[in-house]
């Protein structure tokens, strides 16, 4: 499975969660949470749950920087 950064990465806001995610400033459960009740939060929690923290942040950090 692919996830969708384009659709994460849609606002200033999630752009500056995902860098914060991506530099271990926030936890995983922090990360998931800033994303709850938006339209992105199933491709955050399916990341976070298929690919588990570390790689999340290495999958984050390898997404911002190709931006």
């Amino acid at each position: 499975m692919t996830t969708n950064w384009n659709s994460i990465l849609t606002t200033k806001r999630s752009f500056s969660t995902v860098s914060k995610f991506a530099s271990g400033k926030i936890s995983g459960k922090e990360f998931s949470s800033s994303f709850a009740n938006t339209p992105s939060s199933g491709t955050v929690n399916t990341l976070l749950k298929s690919h588990g923290v570390e790689k999340a942040r290495v999958l984050a950090q390898k997404a911002l920087s190709r931006r």
